[in-house]
């Protein structure tokens, strides 16, 4: 049960509970350099000595990762007994704690699902969304489907499910060994869905810089909405190169590690559009601070993923642009993110939405 404090009663941080689990996947996420199976998530609650739990969720990526993540939220849970539940003061102090070893990978995640939950706790003892706590008005946003790769008879399979379940928009992976299969796949999807369906396509790193740029010229002509991380995402000249040589825009972002990573990519004209992922650019917290960035250059800004806690962060960056729909927690969750004619709006629960369906929890637990 939420319980609403009044401003003058701030929340303490009791203890920490952190979880590990292996949720299966109706689809495999299947890209041109490997496949997800499976959705490794580590589900943390944050508990207050007033009674009032944060909840959040971090993706691991690979089953590996999930133990030792969740010893690191653990751990990081002990460094805060005790200390307000201060988001930005939380942030600030486990920046300095962890600067020697960096924000990224497995710290960084631990880090982000520490950030969340926190905030998440703040908007729950305020009794209000957080898309209302942090100042902005619950609207529904502009989503598009996403997908793995699949063979190019496959795609339009693809489209037709998008069609049919109201998306206005949907991404496709693409990387095939010739690019003519690249053109076939998008081809396809405008076949099944028509010309009306924003189509975006994916690359997930794997051309090289020359390469990238001759099928960004061929691709050019099939009027998409943006190709995303063409080259290696950490290759920002790289990026910039192929955005100079593509009319398409060129989509970065999920791989930030914070805003500083950011900041970077944006010093080297890496992209003409922005996809921030919550959990790497530093949770809430760091959103906030990217939205700001992406204002000050003038960079549409789309999620990754987490469309939960994404569907609250959007409408207050002033450049919003896209949502992802790509749902890993859904089948945990007592109440998964609905589509509703191609969009998707906050929870009007207080906090981000996030509530365990713990026998689901329970029957998955890693």
């Amino acid at each position: 049960m939420d319980i609403a404090l009044s401003n003058s009663s701030p929340l303490t941080v009791k203890n920490f509970r952190v979880r590990a689990v292996n949720v299966p996947l109706g689809r495999p996420v299947k890209t041109s350099s490997g496949a997800i199976l499976t959705a490794p998530l580590v589900l943390v609650d944050l508990q207050t000595a007033e009674g009032v739990v944060g909840s959040s969720y971090v993706f691991c990526y690979m089953p590996a990762a999930l133990k030792p993540v969740a010893i690191l939220v653990a751990n990081i849970g002990e460094m805060l007994v005790d200390d307000d539940v201060a988001p930005v003061a939380i942030a600030n102090k486990l920046e300095q704690r962890f600067r020697l070893l960096g924000p990224q990978g497995l710290v960084g995640i631990a880090l982000a699902a520490v950030d969340m939950a926190a905030w998440d706790a703040t908007c729950r003892a305020a009794g209000v969304p957080m898309v209302r706590f942090l100042g902005g008005v619950s609207r529904p946003l502009d989503v598009y489907n996403s997908f793995g790769m699949t063979d190019v008879s496959g795609v339009g399979v693809l489209a037709e499910e998008s069609a049919a379940a109201g998306f206005h928009a949907m991404k496709i992976k693409i990387g095939y060994p010739d690019v003519a299969d690249d053109v076939a796949a998008i081809r396809r999807v405008r076949q099944v869905a028509g010309e009306t369906m924003v189509l975006m396509a994916d690359y997930n790193q794997s051309l090289s810089v020359p390469e990238a740029i001759r099928r960004v010229r061929i691709i050019d002509d099939e009027n998409i909405a943006w190709i995303e991380e063409p080259v290696r995402a950490d290759d920002y000249a790289g990026h910039a190169a192929v955005a100079q040589a593509a009319r398409t825009p060129i989509q970065i972002g999920e791989n930030w590690w914070g805003p500083a990573d950011m900041a970077k990519s944006i010093a080297a004209g890496a992209s003409d559009l922005a996809m921030p992922d919550v959990m790497k650019i530093g949770g809430v917290t760091g959103w906030l601070r990217a939205a700001a960035l992406a204002q000050a250059a003038g960079l549409p800004m789309s999620s990754h993923i987490f469309p939960e806690i994404s569907a609250h962060l959007l409408p207050i960056s002033p450049t919003c642009h896209w949502l992802e729909y790509l749902d890993f927690a859904g089948p945990i969750l007592v109440e998964p993110t609905k589509v509703i004619n191609g969009c998707v709006s906050p929870s009007s629960a207080p906090g981000c939405g996030i509530a365990w369906d713990e026998k689901a929890v329970e029957r998955y637990l890693a």
